[in-house]
């Protein structure tokens, strides 16, 4: 066989795509390729196998490995000369990256980024890893050796090669198989919400240990559970995981946004790429949590979070951009961090007030130099303090633009947005910004503009002025999620139909005959496995958000066909009982199902009543308009004004109070239920 063809040209051909990650090793001595079936047919035609690199433009580690490996030239030859080497952003094509770290887990590794997988011509992993060194060490070997071993045994072991193949296949298909079980009853949600409340750290908030991450979805499920299970102890959990978070580095005190994690157990140091999802799933966290306790901070932390949204994450259209790096100069952090020096040269005398609240030393509090954080002082200072600070930190600001930026991701990625869209209705209603509904709907308006696809399926990524990768559960479900925010939020019936649409293309092109609901669609043809889990990462699984969808479609429209597929999804799953506590979306969206509320709004399209459903401090509540035009199957049927007063019905388990004409009464009446 050749190592190469006429057919498969010995360069690298990143340079033709439009994704920025793949952009950043466009330049690599690497023969890279994108993901796609002319790379496998290279193998195919070659014999050689697929060196398959996964990563996204915001990670370090992807950085690092690039620079000491990728940039090699010695490194280069041994990749071109023994594999075709492929190149997959994980954000513009994340079911990729989620089938083969899969497979990796399947080894017994721990996941991460770079991934690294090895595969054979028909896309079968066979051996695998995140991150290796140029040199050896950690007990790994460098990544040289790694490849002239992987090439070898590739060579003179075939039948190990396939019997390893044949297992992990086999493996893949085991995870995506259906299990089976019943609704979860509010014992079992009871259980879920415990087992969670029992791994908190009751000091610094979050999970315990180091690293910290976010996992919104855990704590919006918390919330939720808060009011259905009377339980303090659950929201109580969100709000300390909030205020520690909006206190700490994780959180950028001069420009607003949150960090994706934190490298220790205190918020201190983060991981310092800021990614669209993390942030937009916090803006509903804090939107949620000051629904049931007005705290000042919350409201405070959300109104920079959209500054921030809307200063530096703007995309072409006006969506927002995916992420920013962590790395600026070659190095992480560059551009956040401060040595006392250079705060007294951006203050003067009024230096030693910072220094004060933001934790800024001469030794500073990781390696030599300061993350700004509050973590110290939490407790708000005086209000004239306060009003000082917010001065200094703008002149602060203000230096800090002189510095070299981290790079942005600028594709529009339609599930991100999606979630953002969601956040910034509901946090419209909650903090009383109506601009930010008009945001929410521009937000949503271009993301449909550029990601609707002719058959009125989605696409998953826009950049460059067309849309790239087929869209995926995830982008459906996430975009008819904000799509019944913006309904509930304004009563426009033409956002419940755009819901209603992408729902019943998830039933024609990703419904599973087993149940639940594949991530890929039946007609993608370079996906060698497809994925199906209701299991949340960073982001809600697409099985959990088409399961809310499902069951808010139900409560909107009173239609027993949404609540059957509703209760289809979710019980593809539950048989999976030692993995509950990982599906919280899913959980939640079954407790919408079951257990949620609806306010059937009389009387006025979108005024001081729905605004007061909609600050309800309990996500399952769902928001209609009433009006004598509903058929009488419709929840709101038959449900009008009081003496001429717009008027709201809030309605349980099919049964209705007495109707409210005033925004205090309503939402009393939330609170209590």
């Amino acid at each position: 066989m050749l190592d190469t063809a006429p057919d498969f040209p010995a360069r690298n051909l990143l340079g033709e795509e439009a994704s920025p990650y793949l952009l950043q090793h466009a330049d690599n001595p690497v023969h890279w390729r994108p993901w796609g079936a002319a790379a496998l047919a290279e193998a195919q035609a070659t014999g050689k196998p697929v060196l398959l690199s996964v990563g996204y433009a915001a990670c370090h580690w992807c950085h690092v490995m690039a620079h000491e490996s990728f940039e090699d030239p010695a490194v280069a030859a041994l990749m071109n000369q023994h594999f075709v080497n492929v190149k997959v952003d994980r954000e513009e094509r994340p079911e990729i990256d989620q089938a083969y770290m899969n497979a990796l887990h399947l080894m017994g590794e721990q996941g991460g980024w770079p991934l690294t997988m090895f595969l054979t011509p028909a896309g079968e992993p066979f051996f695998g890893g995140t991150y290796f060194p140029p040199e050896p060490r950690w007990g790994r070997p460098s990544f040289a050796q790694l490849l002239r071993g992987v090439a070898a045994g590739y060579r003179q072991d075939p039948a190990r090669v396939a019997k390893d193949g044949a297992a992990l296949r086999g493996g893949l298909a085991r995870l995506a198989a259906a299990h089976p079980g019943a609704l979860p009853a509010r014992d079992v949600l009871d259980a879920v919400a415990q087992a969670i409340l029992g791994v908190q750290d009751g000091v610094a908030g979050g999970m315990r240990g180091a690293p910290k991450f976010p996992s919104p979805p855990i704590y919006r499920f918390l919330l939720q559970m808060a009011q259905r299970l009377a339980d303090p102890a659950c929201a109580e959990a969100a709000e300390l995981l909030l205020r520690r978070m909006c206190q700490g580095g994780i959180w950028d005190h001069l420009g607003g946004g949150f960090a994706r994690y934190s490298t220790d157990a205190a918020w201190l140091v983060p991981h310092f790429e800021k990614m669209l999802y993390d942030n937009a799933q916090l803006l509903e966290l804090l939107a949620l949590a000051y629904a049931r306790q007005h705290d000042v901070l919350f409201a405070t932390r959300a109104e920079e979070l959209v500054g921030w949204l809307e200063r530096e994450m703007l995309a072409e259209g006006g969506a927002y951009a995916a992420s920013l790096d962590a790395d600026s100069e070659g190095e992480e952090g560059r551009f956040y961090v401060w040595t006392a020096a250079e705060v007294r040269a951006a203050l003067g005398p009024e230096a030693a007030l910072f220094a004060t609240a933001y934790d800024v030393t001469a030794e500073g509090n990781w390696e030599g130099r300061n993350v700004l954080n509050r973590s110290r002082r939490p407790d708000p200072l005086p209000e004239v303090a306060e009003q000082a600070l917010g001065e200094l930190r703008a002149r602060m600001l203000a230096v800090r633009e002189g510095r070299v930026r981290p790079a942005r991701d600028d594709k529009v990625l339609a599930d991100w947005n999606g979630l953002a869209v969601a956040a910034l209705a509901r946090a419209a209603a909650v903090f009383d910004r109506p601009d930010w509904l008009i945001l929410a709907r521009r937000v949503f308006t271009a993301v449909v503009a550029q990601m609707a696809a002719p058959d009125g399926r989605l696409h998953h990524a826009f950049r460059a002025g067309r849309p790239r990768a087929a869209g995926l559960l995830e982008d459906h479900a996430a975009l008819a999620r904000a799509a019944l925010a913006l309904h509930e939020a304004t009563g426009e019936a033409g956002f419940l139909d755009q819901a209603v649409g992408w729902a019943e293309a998830c039933e024609r092109h990703f419904a599973s005959p087993e149940g639940g609901y594949f991530s890929s669609a039946d007609d993608a043809a370079d996906v060698p496995f497809r994925v199906r889990s209701a299991v949340d990462n960073a982001t809600p699984s697409g099985n959990g958000l088409l399961a809310e969808v499902q069951a808010r479609l139900f409560h909107l429209t009173g239609e027993d066909h949404w609540a059957r597929r509703a209760e289809r999804t979710v019980s593809a799953f539950t048989g999976q009982e030692e993995a509950l506590t990982i599906m919280p979306t899913l959980l939640a969206a079954a407790d919408l199902l079951q257990e949620g509320a609806s306010v059937a709004v009389a009387g006025e399209p979108a005024g001081p009543l729905r605004q007061a459903a909609l600050r309800a401090p309990d996500p399952a509540v769902a928001v209609l308009r009433a009006g004598p035009d509903l058929p009488p199957s419709h929840p709101a049927a038959g449900k009008g004004p009081v003496d001429g007063r717009a008027a709201a019905y809030l309605c349980r388990t099919g049964r209705c109070g007495l109707p409210v004409t005033e925004p205090r009464d309503l939402l009393r009446q939330l609170r209590d239920a």
